[in-house]
């Protein structure tokens, strides 16, 4: 006997607590689930079920079961799905979330042109610099910049930033340029929503608590604070580099800078497998790199 048969039914019998709403949910006859499921409990010598003229329980062993047989049944579905999808331009919805500058800066953008590809696909694009819970909210992609904490998700490195440490050189000028990381605390420090920098010293990566008279959640702010010679600030690349290129700024503690940070990816392990995720990503993938 082929060792699937009867898992399909059984899980849908646990998951319905009826045979008769299996039976709907698979588009067959109760008398079929009712056999499958007995062959199955006759193969593994157990009973998984407990049968009234109420209503069909599972019993200890048919917990255990259900438990391991319910995620192979949701994997080999969407494997289906994957396959049977490639065939065809992806549709439906995609629900994302990204850090408000960067997402309207480089994802907004290329989601739109992702778009424009496959015209059946409906977006809901969430910007917002709280770290959302994916799941609670129904999210099939995060991004998410820097440092990652632990997590049970997926996470795919599109691209990386680097961190630059700047002033005016107005600025530079009044007050001198630090040139060791204890010289930070005498110097005016313009504070994101974090209130560490990132540095790396030797071969160490160090955070520094830094302060100052400024401290706003807009890295724009941040810059244009700097740009008029009110401190140093530590943004990314986006933010500074046409700063930099054009002698507004000038990199400070360039032998502590920090390694680039990743720019990530990330996604539910148990949506890895849908088409129109994987598609989204290779896209970001491929676009980012140019």
């Amino acid at each position: 006997m082929a060792i699937w048969e009867g898992v399909s039914e059984f899980v849908a019998v646990a998951e319905s607590n009826s045979f008769t709403g299996a039976a709907k949910k698979l588009n067959t006859s109760v008398a079929q689930v009712s056999r499958r499921v007995a062959a199955l409990e006759d193969r593994l010598a157990v009973k998984l079920l407990h049968r009234t003229t109420r209503k069909v329980t599972l019993s200890e062993a048919g917990q255990v079961y259900f438990e391991q047989c319910k995620l192979l049944v949701e994997g080999l579905e969407l494997a289906e799905l994957a396959v049977t999808q490639l065939q065809t331009a992806p549709k439906g919805k995609l629900k994302i979330t990204a850090p408000v500058t960067y997402g309207e800066m480089h994802i907004a953008p290329l989601l739109h042109e992702f778009l424009l590809r496959y015209p059946q696909l409906d977006l809901t694009l969430d910007l917002s610099n709280q770290t959302v819970d994916l799941i609670e909210g129904g999210f099939d992609v995060a991004i998410r910049l820097g440092r990652l904490r632990d997590s049970t998700l997926i996470a795919k490195r599109l691209a990386s930033r680097q961190l630059y440490v700047c002033a005016s050189p107005d600025y530079i000028q009044r007050y001198g340029a630090p040139h060791t990381l204890s010289e930070l605390s005498h110097h005016q420090c313009l504070v994101g929503s974090v209130e560490y920098w990132h540095f790396k010293e030797k071969t160490s990566e160090k955070s520094l608590r830094v302060s100052g008279r400024i401290r706003c959640n807009s890295g724009f702010a941040l810059l244009d604070a700097a740009k008029r010679g009110l401190g140093l600030v530590q943004l990314p690349d986006y933010y500074v580099q046409a700063g930099l290129d054009s002698g507004e700024l000038i990199e400070v503690l360039k032998e502590y800078r920090d390694e680039r940070e990743g720019i990530w990816a990330l996604y539910p392990q148990n949506r890895n497998l849908s088409p129109k995720v994987r598609l989204l990503i290779d896209f970001l993938v491929e676009k980012m790199a140019e």
